[in-house]
């Protein structure tokens, strides 16, 4: 939609709709000169003041809120939900609130926030997939539009403060250096402050994240803690400054910490409080967590475990040593969880000791997807070969389990637990055709309004929901325009219908919802669902058990799809099959498409150098420019005092994988570290002092899962040392939150030789790469 003129603007600014406060034309981010009222004579005497409201005001005693999503998780993990994870705090939220047994999000991460944060359906905001893997069609091309405003720009614009802290995963990375635009960060989406990932990242390294403040990197936690506490640290250092300057003004909090997304990382004394808890496996898993979920009442009485997702192996059938490390792998999610929860229960805690907590609504999301079921078989810890055998890996890894959820691996659990902790539900994240894909607890709390304590509601609705429902039970609505953009309607249905204990079971009305991702789809109508599977793309983790091209199941009566229906019914598959196909043109669902599809939007697509300008500081860093698998050279500008220096020029990725180019001993050196065996080339001669270049060059041949690489390396043009490394693995292609550092080695360490950061101590101007 096109900009409109100022003339069209002002007209519209008119229209702007508040509720409670008489705030007229009043605008958080479009702010025009107001009119003067009073008059102007020569002398202050003769002079009458004007006071008009410049900035909108909330409602009287308008709440709080706070969203809270958490990451990868299933229906049957925290024990709010009948889950074997302890979570008191999550427990308090929903014994004291509702519960929402009917409640879906999208198949994957960055579709839901999408969803989440504007209201409306992910490809009606451009995000039927992920940015980083767009594809140029209104469905799909990752970058929200402005006509279709998130919670916090409706919610600034009603006089509220509003911070977003963890995981972001909405700005295209084309967008997200620090060239910017940053009208696509957090800040430029309405919120007041930001900090947390790179707001592109899906994912991060939670003992050595890279964290952003606003729009500025933020610089390391000079204590080394776990993301989850900092973050939890930032959301309480915002609401106590908020409280202190405005202490009537309610502000909106984005809570979403990226946990429990892989890497499953969390404090040994919260994994250690798992010890031996779920040795019995993931079978029994399955049976105790069913059995309480009846009992509380957030599954039906009839339900029954599905069969086990194809792959998934019986828990007597593995030797001892797998039942030993996947035992421990569980242990590490479940503290990951627990930890969070205590984090989540730190900021409830602050809120009530400053007498807010009743005034606070709190929406508590677990999950923006179901369970992750790619780590398969064996999961993921440690790196290895990929050629080495299931009983090489488990051999290997038994003996190193102390390291599991510490900053040295890379922790993810196997499938058999991501279908227990997605208990009762079949098969996992990516899958949008299955319950176990998009089923997700939801729990409201506000004191002052929910009365039902502990009550549940069975209504079915979907991620679009929170955003209407907030604004209702808050009492303000959304603008007509924001910031100059004339708004869309908002697609989702609020649920504040339900909330009253007399109208908990009044029919939903949320009767109508499309899932679609990489192709796969499905379509639920009136309690009745018909699901569509894409079995050509590489996500999905199995095929279809059966082969079928489609399944209808009557979820209003089969909480978990285990008795299909397509045959018995055809006539009903046509029907959701033609809605879907409307429901599909309406909201920039086609084309449907398989996964990777135009998979090649980075922010340095199409550059063959970087440079890397360190401006007098002692690092420099970048996202996104990909190069280490192909040729390149690496060349660093030095000034080297006389007593020598030592320290890295350049590096990319960690202990599992990656590379670094740096001085030790005064030789110049460079480390090939791939599944974690690591290859040096390094200098015989003392490098010298003075204006100092140093160059690497890797040349690659062969095939994209073995090259052949030769590294060369000169010092001042002089060639001093080359090797031939021989058919090596790939290292990971950078995604477009992999930092590459000049100056230092950002986590731990690609060497063995150094210990991180190990800082360049001599004076490097810049460092260029160039592929060849």
């Amino acid at each position: 939609m096109k900009r409109m003129n100022h003339k069209n603007i002002s007209l519209l600014s008119s229209a702007l709709l508040f509720s409670g406060a008489g705030t007229g034309t009043l605008s958080a981010q479009y702010s025009p000169t107001p009119a003067f009222d009073g008059k102007i004579g020569k002398t202050p005497a003769e002079t009458q003041e004007s006071f008009p409201q410049r900035n909108p005001k909330a409602p009287a005693d308008a709440p709080n809120i706070i969203w809270i999503l958490i990451d990868d998780i299933g229906y049957g993990a925290v024990s709010a939900f009948g889950g074997l994870i302890e979570t008191p705090n999550f427990d308090r939220l929903a014994n004291q609130g509702l519960r929402y047994t009917n409640f879906h999000s999208t198949a994957f991460s960055a579709p839901t926030r999408a969803a989440l944060l504007t209201g409306r359906n992910p490809h009606s905001v451009h995000f039927g997939f992920f940015s980083e893997w767009s594809y140029n069609t209104p469905g799909y091309d990752g970058y929200l539009p402005f006509e279709k405003a998130t919670i916090a720009e409706i919610l600034r614009e009603n006089g509220y403060n509003t911070f977003a802290v963890g995981k972001y995963h909405l700005t295209h990375p084309a967008d997200a250096s620090q060239a910017g635009p940053f009208n696509r960060w957090p800040t430029g989406r309405g919120f007041d402050h930001y900090f947390g990932y790179i707001p592109n990242s899906g994912m991060d390294d939670s003992w050595h994240p890279t964290l952003y403040r606003d729009t500025q990197r933020e610089p390391d936690d000079p204590q080394g803690r776990i993301a989850t506490e900092l973050f939890a640290n930032e959301a309480i250092r915002y609401i106590a400054d908020q409280k202190t300057a405005a202490p009537d003004k309610p502000f909106f909090l984005y809570f979403a910490p990226g946990a429990t997304h892989c890497p499953h990382q969390a404090s040994k004394e919260w994994v250690d409080r798992y010890k031996g808890r779920f040795d019995d496996g993931w079978d029994r898993y399955r049976e105790i967590v069913l059995q309480n979920q009846i009992e509380l009442g957030v599954v039906p009485d009839n339900t029954k475990l599905p069969p086990r997702n194809p792959g998934v192996k019986p828990w007597d059938e593995l030797s001892a040593d797998e039942k030993k490390l996947f035992a421990r792998q569980m242990e590490v999610y479940a503290g990951f969880a627990a930890q969070t929860d205590y984090e989540v229960g730190r900021i409830i805690r602050f809120i009530e000791q400053i007498g807010q907590l009743d005034n606070t609504l709190v929406v508590l999301s677990v999950g923006d997807n179901g369970a992750e079921g790619s780590g398969r078989e064996l999961g993921r810890f440690l790196s290895h070969d990929p050629n080495a055998s299931a009983e090489q890996i488990v051999a290997d890894e038994v003996k190193q389990l102390d390291l599991l959820g510490s900053e040295y691996s890379f922790a993810h659990y196997p499938e058999g637990w991501a279908a227990a902790t997605n208990t009762p539900f079949r098969f996992y994240k990516g899958y949008p055709d299955y319950e176990g894909g998009t089923h997700n607890p939801l729990i409201l709390f506000y004191p002052k309004k929910i009365k039902d304590q502990g009550g549940i509601r069975h209504q079915y609705s979907y991620i679009t929901d929170i955003l209407p429902t907030t604004l209702e039970l808050a009492g303000v609505r959304a603008p007509a325009v924001i910031n100059g953009y004339p708004q869309e309607p908002i697609e989702g249905v609020g649920l504040a219908y339900s909330i009253a204990p007399e109208n908990k079971r009044l029919p939903e009305r949320h009767n109508v919802q499309y899932h679609e991702m990489t192709g796969a789809y499905a379509i639920y109508k009136d309690g009745w669902k018909a699901s569509f599977p894409n079995n050509r793309y590489g996500y999905r983790l199995r095929g279809e058990p059966d082969g079928a091209e489609y399944h209808l199941y009557h979820v209003r009566e089969d909480f978990n799809e285990t008795n299909d229906l397509a045959d018995r019914y055809p006539e009903k598959v046509q029907e959701l099959a033609e809605l879907f196909e409307s429901e599909a043109w309406k909201y920039n669902v086609f084309p449907l498409k398989d996964e990777w599809t135009n998979a090649t939007q980075f922010i340095f697509d199409g550059r063959k150098q970087l440079t890397l300008h360190l401006g007098g500081r002692s690092y420099a860093e970048v996202l996104g420019f990909r190069f280490v698998n192909a040729s390149y050279a690496i060349t660093a500008e030095t000034d080297i005092p006389r007593t020598g220096a030592e320290g890295v020029l350049l590096s990319l990725g960690n202990a599992s994988a990656g590379v670094s180019f740096y001085v030790k001993n005064k030789k110049l050196t460079f480390v090939y570290n791939t599944a974690g065996r690591q290859t040096t080339v390094q200098s015989e001669k003392a490098i010298p002092s003075g204006k100092v270049t140093f160059k690497v060059e890797v040349a690659s041949t062969g095939s994209e899962l073995l090259k052949n690489k030769t590294v060369t390396l000169s010092v001042n043009g002089e060639k001093v040392a080359t090797k031939e490394l021989g058919a090596q693995l790939p290292i990971l292609n950078p995604l477009p939150w992999i930092v590459i550092q000049a100056g230092r080695n950002f986590g731990t360490p690609v060497s063995a030789a150094y210990q991180s950061p190990f800082t360049f101590t001599g004076k490097l101007e810049k460092v260029a790469i160039v592929t060849l």
